[in-house]
């Protein structure tokens, strides 16, 4: 993912960087569609073999693709006429890469650590919708393998329409002048995507732990019920904590050289 930021600051205008941006994750919402949806199937027809073979394949089938056709530049792609190269170049400013961090000065800026916070908020809930979403709707809704993986594509598909609605629209604002600060916050992905995905480690940890033993709170009467509960409602509380902190100290703006 970091590396996807990378690519698309290079080969796409700023002012079309939101939409692509939400088009290339996207991908991912819609993987989880495919994913969710045919895997029951493939079970229930060749095991749960299958299902690591099958999108193993397609992951290996991905790679030779992108390392024949992928480039981390315009000025690498041989394919390109010299118009199109041209328009590329002139709308992204060129630069040395950068060969030493400035870790303590990056880390000192509220702006990355509400990133950081964020993207873990995010990731917690994400992860949970990813790992526990078909015991979720096979324990309590009685839905059996087929219907659940089913019904879990259904967060997934509406984060892929309304990931790339939204980028439309972000880069809609740019266009007409409104900040960048208030379209587009934050960039340092690499970094924060560490502490999104200790996000899925813990959390999907705790939604186990939940399920398992409770809140203190909990009576043995509505085990079940009440651990769903917590675990929704600390995913709740965590997004709306991560909203909170990203309106209040991100910005789009340059904090590091």
């Amino acid at each position: 993912m970091p590396a996807m930021n990378n690519i698309l600051s290079k080969w796409v205008p700023v002012s079309e960087r939101s939409r692509s941006l939400a088009l290339v994750y996207s991908g991912m919402y819609l993987g989880s569609v495919i994913g969710f949806a045919f895997s029951p199937l493939l079970i229930d027809s060749f095991g749960w073999s299958s299902v690591f073979y099958s999108f193993g394949s397609l992951g290996s089938a991905w790679l030779v693709i992108w390392l024949n056709q992928a480039y981390s530049s315009p000025l690498e792609d041989p394919d390109l006429s010299s118009e199109e190269r041209n328009l590329l170049l002139g709308n992204n400013i060129s630069k040395e890469p950068v060969t030493t961090i400035p870790w303590r000065e990056i880390l000192s800026k509220p702006p990355v650590w509400a990133l950081i916070v964020s993207h873990f908020c995010h990731n917690w809930g994400t992860f949970i919708l990813l790992t526990w979403m078909p015991t979720y709707y096979h324990q309590v809704l009685k839905f059996n393998l087929t219907e659940s993986g089913l019904f879990c594509v259904l967060p997934w598909l509406t984060m892929a329409l309304s990931s790339n609605l939204g980028g439309w629209i972000a880069d809609s604002l740019v266009t007409r002048g409104l900040s960048v600060t208030i379209v587009r916050k934050g960039v340092l992905l690499g970094l924060s995507n560490t502490a999104g995905v200790l996000a899925g480690v813990f959390g999907t940890a705790a939604t186990g732990y939940l399920l398992q033993h409770g809140s203190l709170r909990n009576l043995l009467k509505r085990y079940e019920r009440g651990s769903w509960d917590d675990v929704f409602g600390v995913s709740v509380t965590l997004y709306i904590v991560g909203t909170v902190v990203w309106n209040l100290f991100s910005t789009g703006e340059k904090i590091v050289d």
